[in-house]
């Protein structure tokens, strides 16, 4: 179903798997690595699109880092810049979530001419997702503690496998509206593993200082944001903030989902992206 694939670009050798047919759309997400089982999220775009599913530098068979710094959200999109230029379109869209959608919005603001449009979902503008008390990040969340025992173990490459699957599920649980659809999306081809040295770096160097919130209003891409109404990573008033400062942005909210709509409302996602096709 995914194919997988290898490209030079002039910042080095970066690993991207593709499915679907269509006008391009890349999907990434910021500390994810990915394999041959592609991963639900970008799967949900293959009807519409060609996806082509990235891994980022550090993660999968993708050009390592010498320094820290090119974990970063700019270094990333230059990143992705040199891999279009490389596959040699002229533009193409860019589909992220969560930590994948905040990269959506440094894109825009850096590169609006090599993008059609971009699909920002689960995301925020700034660090004050992680101040609320609903996100389980916020020190006055419950889940806290926990969240951040899990965050720390997962970043550790010696860390077992299965004890890895263990966090991971507790991890997904927690961002899940009801436990079922957490269960039958796991009955499904995915990929999408934390890449510890990434996610270190957003949450103790990139995060304390990510704020986008006043350059929204340059966003000229076509910006389709959505949200689920209980999501518990980034809450909606974050989408909702997002799609209110980009001008001409549309703005889906999805009322039985947590943080993940494309598994937890599957048809009505589809709609979503068939929307984000047809402009």
């Amino acid at each position: 179903m995914w194919e997988t694939n290898y490209i030079h670009t002039d910042r080095g050798l970066f690993e991207y798997f593709t499915y679907g047919h269509g006008e391009p759309m890349a999907v990434t997400h910021h500390y994810s690595e990915y394999n041959s089982n592609g991963n639900l999220f970008g799967a949900a775009f293959a009807e519409h699109y060609k996806v082509y599913l990235i891994n980022v530098r550090g993660a999968g068979k993708s050009e390592r880092a010498v320094h820290e710094d090119e974990f970063s959200m700019l270094e990333t999109v230059k990143d992705l810049e040199a891999i279009r230029k490389a596959l040699d379109l002229n533009k193409w869209g860019f589909a992220g979530h969560s930590t994948g959608g905040m990269l959506a919005l440094v894109y825009a603001i850096q590169f609006p001419d090599s993008l059609t449009k971009i699909i920002v979902g689960g995301a925020a503008a700034s660090k004050a997702y992680g101040e609320h008390p609903d996100c389980i990040y916020s020190t006055q969340n419950p889940n806290y503690e926990r969240i951040v025992y899990i965050m720390d173990r997962l970043s550790q490459d010696e860390v077992p496998l299965e004890e890895r699957q263990k966090l991971g599920y507790e991890w997904a649980l927690m961002s899940y509206h009801l436990e079922e659809n957490l269960k039958r999306s796991m009955t499904k081809p995915n990929s999408g593993k934390t890449c510890g040295p990434r996610l270190d770096y957003f949450r103790k160097i990139e995060y304390p200082n990510f704020d986008l919130t006043k350059q929204l209003q340059e966003i000229v891409v076509p910006t389709f944001v959505y949200t689920g109404t209980y999501d518990s990573q980034c809450p909606l008033v974050f989408g909702k903030e997002i799609a209110a400062e980009i001008p001409g942005a549309t703005f889906w909210e999805f009322k039985n989902s947590n943080h993940f709509p494309f598994a937890e409302e599957e048809e009505k996602f589809g709609s979503f992206v068939k929307e984000t096709s047809t402009k």
